[in-house]
């Protein structure tokens, strides 16, 4: 196995385009552990950690531009304002070490259905900026995800960057581990209120081929809060509308049964978790606990 070692962007485009197979490495987190196990034998990688800009952000008037390696505990400590759900979904990644190290442009690169940022890269209507020496090109996060460990990415691309809109209403994240530390999620469940436009955006993660959104239930939702008048009002969304948005989440999902859990106790536990964030959120949005973050990982 070769090791290449670029010292700026433009060497690391040009060494991709030379070795398209080369795997692209910064925190190693997801990289490192299929290594060390033999799950994955590449011929070269390619460290990108000597880009710095890659670990740079900026935010901008109506959106944030983040770095592919901006670790974790960057985003919970300093975008917490703009992208709270993908703050939230930070904090529940494995341990402070790994937060310290691993970041987005990994977890979309690995494209494990796992991967604890998609569900709110998704809810949040991420898009992916990827580059190769031909050029680039921004691909909305709905089109990013092509099969299992698969993206869209060409073999000669990286991901330099991935661009969320600032958050005009409430996110929320959550998962189901069987444990709170440390844990792949049996499932896991993001959220986003988008009150300018009327329309609700959904995530989920580990309870499919690839991270879904829950569309049938975003529709559903959106359109019984617009006819209810409860975007204007603020009132407590009726049970029944929870219930029937966590219905049709639930059935969104397409699991498996594996050694985390079964398919069955996924759906049933992506209802569950649909209906606490949606409270959570609305909450939020009649003017309650806005800056709480709340326990986002369940035993």
């Amino acid at each position: 196995m070769d090791f290449l070692r670029p010292a700026s962007w433009e060497e690391a485009l040009a060494a991709k385009a030379e070795h398209p197979t080369a795997v692209p490495i910064a925190g190693g987190t997801d990289v490192m552990v299929e290594i060390n196990f033999d799950h994955r034998r590449p011929e070269y990688l390619l460290d990108l950690n000597r880009i710095g800009e890659l670990s740079d952000w900026e935010v901008g008037e109506e959106s944030v531009r983040l770095g592919a390696s901006v670790p974790y505990t960057r985003i919970m400590e300093r975008l917490r304002g703009e992208l709270p759900g993908l703050a939230l979904a930070s904090h529940t990644v494995a341990s402070p070490q790994i937060r310290n190290r691993g970041g987005v442009g990994g977890n979309l690169g690995t494209a494990s259905p796992a991967g604890d940022a998609h569900p709110a890269l998704l809810a949040g209507g991420a898009e992916v900026e990827a580059v190769s020496v031909r050029g680039s090109r921004m691909i909305p996060i709905d089109d990013f995800y092509l099969g299992v460990k698969r993206n869209a990415l060409a073999p000669d691309e990286l991901i330099r960057a991935v661009h969320l809109k600032k958050a005009t209403g409430p996110q929320q994240f959550a998962k189901v581990g069987t444990r709170n530390a440390m844990v792949i999620a049996v499932c896991a469940f993001g959220i986003a209120l988008h009150p300018e436009t009327r329309t609700v955006r959904t995530g989920i993660g580990s309870a499919a081929p690839t991270p879904i959104r829950a569309e049938v239930a975003e529709e559903f939702l959106a359109a019984a809060l617009d006819e209810a008048g409860l975007w204007e009002s603020r009132k407590a969304v009726p049970p029944a509308v929870a219930r029937q948005f966590a219905l049709l989440a639930a059935g969104a999902a397409n699991p498996i049964d594996d050694v985390r859990g079964t398919a069955s106790y996924r759906r049933h536990a992506l209802g569950v978790l649909a209906r606490r964030t949606l409270g959570w959120t609305w909450e939020q949005y009649r003017g309650g606990r806005s800056d709480d973050e709340r326990t986002t990982s369940c035993a």
